[in-house]
């Protein structure tokens, strides 16, 4: 190898494992109101270095559903992106991406009644096709939720069109990416209100939450479909308490499926979890996430694994900011509550997403003035390099693939390998999992034997250190 005579001056490289978030990053800058939409839905949702985000918007003297991305990973944002456009109100929209393929339903007044819209983009945003109306009956559909997989989209909402004061859940699918759509299917049939559906899919599994007062008190139910929604097991009530039990959100991860709630229980509003381990077959006792004197409420979940990620907003210190809370052994045991907007203003309706491990987090709030979308992002591995190497020329230009990676990881070092290169893995808390001297570029790693999750790999020698963060999947 040829011999390189170069200054070379190592000041410090600080690796940290710990909790870590971001600033707060506002998204909309317009005197107009911009509002993300109930827990029930999604506002955010992330794939890859990929973020989207929806929102409405009352710019253009009516309400609009609005998008924008971020393709670094939320470290800085593209341009809003007006998705509808007519003279009625288009609101309470909701996203789930599969791939670089994004979905997004909205609440729309086009039609003289509130009816249930989508449209989607087939390449990560960056171009849409038109409007399609999901539901077409004279009475208001409202408050849709929708999950998706592959070419598999399942929306669910709350439907006046069976009379009365009553709402019932009903449910639709396309196996085609939206291009085309199965028939409404009604959920429920109730004398009462069955409202705020909430859906999470599995493989062939759809499993759907929602509230109702069938029981003289609303309470709140799940169901369960193992076939795509082509026939669904009975109803069952999760809750049982003469307080209100309302607004859930679902999440799922094989057979695991975890619900959020607002419970008032406790004589005010306070967060409540349960879980399944057995696909919705038996239930966990509730689990209060909040208990104090004020109000904790609309919590939005996401998870990844064993890791249980969950949101909400809360007046506990005498303005209203966005609470974060955190299990990583599948809801079993918890973390202390984290205040994550700490604005000046109130903070309202928070929405969380997970991709690669790092958290997204987006709400509406009142600190500018008039409500606008804010944005914050968790990274669980904050890797520094301060002062590393003078020289560019000094650079390993470290490359570690595939990633995510399943068995096999293949090391890349294209520059300045030497003897005494060597090569680090450590997992998400720091610990060493793997040291090897490298003396070839492309050298095979077997991970067969690691867990899952985050991990950091390094490569350094007396020259240079490098750094870059590694996802296993097996």
């Amino acid at each position: 190898m040829k011999k390189i005579y170069l200054l070379f001056s190592f000041i410090l490289l600080a690796f940290s494992v710990h909790a870590q978030w971001q600033s707060n990053i506002r998204l909309t800058n317009d005197k107009a109101v911009s509002q993300t939409s109930y827990n029930n839905a999604w506002c955010v949702a992330a794939s890859g270095d990929t973020v989207h985000v929806v929102w409405y918007d009352n710019r253009d003297g009516n309400d609009e559903i609005y998008y924008k991305r971020s393709t670094d990973g939320g470290q800085t944002w593209g341009a809003d992106v007006r998705l509808t456009n007519d003279t009625a109100e288009s609101v309470k929209p909701c996203i789930a991406i599969s791939g670089s393929v994004v979905n997004v339903i909205w609440v729309d007044g086009r039609d003289g009644n509130d009816e249930i819209y989508y449209k989607r983009s087939p390449n990560a945003g960056t171009n849409w096709t038109s409007d399609i109306r999901l539901t077409n009956d004279t009475a208001d559909s409202w408050f849709p939720s929708m999950a998706c997989k592959g070419s598999d989209v399942y929306v669910v909402w709350e439907d006046k069109r069976n009379g009365g004061m009553s709402e019932d859940i009903y449910y639709k699918y396309s196996s085609n990416g939206g291009v085309s759509w199965g028939s409404d299917v009604q959920l429920t049939i109730n004398p009462a209100y069955s409202r705020y559906p909430s859906i999470a899919v599995n493989g062939s599994d759809v499993h759907v939450v929602w509230f109702d007062y069938r029981d003289n008190n609303y309470e709140i139910y799940y169901k369960h479909s193992t076939d795509n929604g082509n026939s669904w097991l009975a109803d069952t009530r999760l809750t049982n308490d003469t307080a209100s039990s309302i607004i859930a959100s679902i999440a799922v991860n094989g057979s695991n499926i975890h619900v959020v709630w607002t419970d008032m229980r406790n004589g005010s509003e306070d967060v409540y979890y349960k879980n399944s381990n057995d696909n919705g077959v038996s239930w966990s006792k509730d689990v209060a996430l909040t208990n104090y004197s004020g109000n904790s409420t609309k919590p939005s979940i996401a998870i990844n694994g064993l890791d249980i990620n969950v949101v909400w907003y809360d007046n506990r210190d005498g303005n209203v900011d966005i609470y974060y809370k955190h299990s990583d052994d599948g809801g079993n045991n918890w973390d202390a509550d984290e205040n994550l907007s700490n604005n000046s203003g109130s903070s309202y309706l928070p929405s969380i997403a997970i991709s690669n491990s790092i958290l997204h987090v987006v709400w509406f709030d009142f600190t500018d003035g008039n409500r606008e979308i804010y944005y914050k992002q968790y990274d669980p591995i904050i890797t520094t390099a301060i002062n590393n190497t003078v020289n560019s020329n000094l650079a390993l230009d470290l490359h570690a693939f595939p990633n995510p990676a399943i068995n096999v990881l293949h090391v890349e070092c294209n520059n300045n390998i030497n003897k005494n290169t060597m090569l680090y893995i450590r997992n998400i808390i720091g610990e060493v999992v793997l040291n090897k001297k490298i003396e070839i570029s492309n050298t095979p790693i077997n991970i067969s034997s690691f867990k899952n999750g985050m991990y950091v790999v390094e490569l350094k020698n007396n020259m240079a250190s490098e750094t870059t963060k590694l996802i296993i999947a097996h």
